[in-house]
């Protein structure tokens, strides 16, 4: 199947770690012109030299704070003003820490919003201007079946992500007959095999990766999964890339979980 990317100017937001690392990747062996949108520039440099290895056109860091707008209209300019445009962009960043809703601060909250959901806003409406000229473009997001179904100890998360699934959809309304596609790809949960896929910044760098990285507690986990498994990033990666690509040319508006059966919308 021809994805027909070779060359497209591509936008990746915490391309550096898990998931994010694991887009990046996938796209640098389409030989795409990358750029990854990250905060922790080291491990987005490090990501960057594994993509130009793995066969991208190009590759790229612009240390970005996705909660900034000022920031990501900076971002945005330099990709353009590198690769004359933005063909695809990939809402990737996120962020939570698993706490019952009563038990989580305001800060944490606030975390989440900015991160999950303002990060976005702001990205989307970065490259909207020059997608609506040139009348063509592709941004796939990151939700959640979180936002979906609902999901126990991730309440403000999956506010978030059911408003990049209902931005989404609304604006696959408005700018589709622009040429424009929005699509969004919930993960079940996905975790790094190893600390040389994340950065220090990622939330699997944390607590997270104490709680959920054992042995004992992913085999517990991949029990409530059909497969039988925990997700790789790159089971994402894969649909992230076929969305944006011309095979995709007349999908647009929808939401696909991957995540191994966990639910099944």
């Amino acid at each position: 199947m021809d994805l027909n990317l070779g060359g497209k100017s591509v936008i990746v937001t915490g391309g550096g770690s898990n998931i994010g690392r694991a887009i990046s990747l996938a796209f640098a062996r389409e030989r795409v012109n990358l750029t990854i949108a990250e905060i922790d520039e080291g491990q987005g440099k490090k990501v960057a030299a594994e993509a130009e290895k793995g066969g991208a056109a190009s590759a790229a860091v612009v240390r970005t704070d996705v909660t900034k707008w000022d920031s990501v209209q900076a971002m945005v300019r330099a990709v353009e003003e590198r690769h004359g445009q933005v063909d695809v962009l990939v809402n990737n960043v996120g962020w939570t820490h698993d706490r019952l809703f009563i038990e989580k601060t305001r800060e944490e909250w606030e975390k989440e919003i900015q991160l999950n959901l303002w990060g976005m806003i702001n990205c989307t409406r970065a490259v909207l201007d020059g997608m609506i000229a040139r009348r063509v473009g592709a941004i796939v997001s990151m939700g959640s079946d979180a936002g979906r179904m609902g999901e126990f100890r991730e309440g403000v998360y999956g506010a978030c992500k059911a408003g990049v699934i209902a931005l989404s959809k609304t604006l696959a309304r408005e700018v589709g007959r622009h040429g424009i596609r929005l699509n969004v790809v919930c993960p079940g949960m996905t975790m790094p095999d190893s600390d040389e896929e994340i950065g220090g910044l990622s939330m699997w760098s944390s607590e997270m990766n104490k709680a959920f990285g054992t042995p004992e507690m992913r085999a517990r986990i991949a029990k409530a999964y059909p497969l039988r498994r925990i997700g790789r990033p790159e089971d994402v990666a894969g649909a992230v890339v076929f969305l944006a690509s011309d095979a995709a040319s007349f999908i647009t508006g929808q939401t696909l979980s991957v995540s191994g059966g966990y639910t099944m919308m």
